[in-house]
């Protein structure tokens, strides 16, 4: 069997698939204000070619498919895709980034589901705020569907927080104590220099400017997850008093292309080797012929187009909504 990898030997089993670049929110570090022009719906990935990819991908090696968005929820046949790829591809581990708003009407579907882990976008606990970040959401109404579904002890939750200087910075404390609360790991992201349309140096906060907001910063104690391809790219810490376990994603500040196991699919089928490039092969041709020899033929081509790190970030007109950040 092939064995996915880049030209440096990075063995490659993490795939993230944006389902949609449709979303409820407008996050002000995602999207502009005004929204994006959607992608007809043709272009879209199918869910059928979705399952021929993911087929091509175990037999590469691949273990874990993450469905990103947009917000995958927004899509129709959600929870009838996730069982047909089970039936049709199992022991491939599949996991959820949502930002929550629909976590409440989708409930009973989530927990029957076969997902192995639900991520969820968590930047605020404060109303206004919420509404501000999102410029239309109830905090509310995702917080009582994180609750609700942090009580399905066989659904791992992490909550992940995009730090803006000014913006959110300062409710660090209230974040921990709120996943601590809970029961879920909390994970807080550096602002990504993506996209030029929503992009602002001056609210960057680096990692280690947010591991000095920790609560007591002296007892979160660095954890060895190096050998944990599962654990993605945050560093992790543990309180050696609470026992309580949080992550800080790096992505600026410090890159953690060394370790970077993961390649992505955007909503239009096209397999970007790293986020921040804008070098891509288009599977959709061979997806809509069936070709599974020219399928797997390109995604070894795109592996092979990763790059070795990053040399530096200049934001691009690249929607995350897109690429499934």
């Amino acid at each position: 069997m092939d064995v996915l990898k880049d030209r440096f030997a990075r063995r490659l089993n993490y795939i993230r698939i944006s389902i949609t670049d449709r979303c409820n929110y407008r996050c002000v570090y995602c999207m502009p204000e005004d929204g994006i022009e959607w992608i007809p719906h043709e272009r879209i990935i199918s869910y059928e070619e979705i399952i021929l990819l993911a087929r091509v991908l175990k037999d590469l090696g691949v273990e874990k498919i993450r469905f990103t968005g947009g917000e995958p929820l927004v899509r129709k046949g959600f929870f009838q895709f996730l069982d047909d790829l089970k039936k049709q591809v199992p022991g491939i581990r599949t996991v959820l980034t949502t930002n929550g708003s629909l976590i409440r009407a989708y409930f009973e579907q989530i927990a029957k589901s076969p997902l192995s882990g639900v991520n969820i976008s968590l930047d605020t606990l404060n109303p206004d705020l919420f509404r501000f970040i999102t410029r239309n959401g109830s905090l509310e109404e995702v917080t009582s569907g994180i609750r609700m579904l942090s009580q399905q002890r066989n659904m791992p939750i992490k909550l992940n927080t995009v730090l803006m200087k000014g913006i959110n910075d300062e409710e660090v404390p209230a974040l921990v104590d709120f996943a601590h609360e809970i029961g879920v790991q909390l994970r807080l992201i550096e602002f990504m220099p993506l996209d030029n349309s929503v992009w602002k140096g001056d609210l960057f906060v680096a990692a280690s400017e947010i591991f000095g907001k920790l609560p007591e910063p002296f007892r979160w104690v660095r954890q060895d997850n190096s050998g944990d391809h599962s654990a993605g790219p945050a560093k992790y810490y543990r309180n050696s008093q609470t026992g309580q376990n949080l992550g800080i994603i790096e992505s600026v500040s410090h890159h953690f292309c060394e370790s970077c196991n993961r390649l992505r699919v955007s909503a239009t089928g096209v397999l970007r080797p790293c986020l921040f490039s804008e070098v891509g092969v288009d599977l959709r041709p061979a997806l809509i012929e069936g070709d599974l020899e020219k399928i797997k033929m390109l995604i070894l081509e795109g592996a092979l187009k990763k790059p070795k790190s990053l040399k530096g970030f200049a934001p691009s007109s690249t929607h995350m909504s897109r690429v499934g950040g």
